[in-house]
């Protein structure tokens, strides 16, 4: 395994843009990844085990950062809702893994295609995350983070992606202050990451197998970008990524969709 120079810099990237707006690095990175000729067994593992150590970094930073706050002696509410969306995105990440790659052994095509079209939506459903900035939400509705949770794991295992534009809509959708639910996103999907990661160890003793040549690469780029993503946070305005990544989103998801359709 060697590092990439241009996966190193693109994992930087996407991960800062994760970082600042909870979208970015599996969703947008995954179907780039295809574009540039990799298979889904040698971008998913990789992508989650480089955000379930960056998501560590992240977290950790952005309570010492302020951007929220955790407390486990007594469980504060950023805390439960981090943990409530990890617990349940993990049962839905270790499913869509069991189906997608060992028990139904998905076809690359089909993975790639639902990719494609999760990375278009995601992009749609971050401009009306936009828009919904304006819109004040004073309750928090636990059942409808349940929901995201679930929608959001699968996506993960699927295409590595798809996690944090899903759990930041739907922390936005049930009350949750949006710089805080960015942060908790981090928190979340480390811990989503990390079973994933088990979920595919498991498989590869099963005869599956798994490729990790851009791991070096991918986790190079995400750990620098980890260390400075949540000071950044802080201080940059996020006016350039609430609407670039979007439409970034948009237009790789339809370049996707041509390469695989058209060309």
């Amino acid at each position: 395994m060697e590092l990439i120079l241009i996966i190193i810099l693109l994992a930087f990237l996407f991960e800062s843009m994760d970082s600042m707006a909870g979208m970015g690095f599996g969703t947008a990175l995954s179907p780039l990844l295809f574009l540039l000729g990799y298979d889904p067994l040698q971008i998913v593992p990789t992508i989650l085990i480089s955000e379930a150590i960056t998501g560590i970094i992240d977290t950790f930073f952005d309570h010492e950062f302020k951007n929220v706050h955790y407390s486990f002696r007594p469980l504060n509410d950023a805390t439960k809702i981090g943990l409530m969306m990890a617990f349940f995105g993990c049962l839905a990440i270790f499913i869509s893994i069991l189906l997608g790659y060992f028990a139904l052994k998905i076809h690359d095509i089909v993975i790639k295609t639902y990719v494609a079209i999760l990375v278009v939506f995601m992009g749609v459903s971050g401009i009306i995350r936009v828009k919904l900035r304006k819109i004040e939400f004073s309750k928090t509705h636990p059942k409808l983070l349940i929901g995201f949770s679930v929608v959001a794991g699968f996506n993960k295992g699927i295409g590595g992606g798809g996690y944090g534009p899903v759990i930041t809509m739907g922390q936005i959708f049930s009350g949750v202050y949006e710089k805080s639910a960015t942060a908790i996103v981090s928190f979340a999907e480390s811990i989503v990451s990390f079973v994933g990661i088990l979920t595919f160890f498991l498989i590869s003793f099963a005869g599956v197998e798994i490729d990790f040549v851009l791991l070096p690469s991918l986790f190079t780029g995400g750990f620098f970008a980890a260390l400075s993503a949540p000071y950044l946070v802080r201080v940059v305005p996020n006016k350039i990524w609430k609407y670039f990544i979007p439409v970034y989103a948009i237009g790789i998801g339809i370049f996707s969709f041509v390469k695989l359709f058209v060309l």
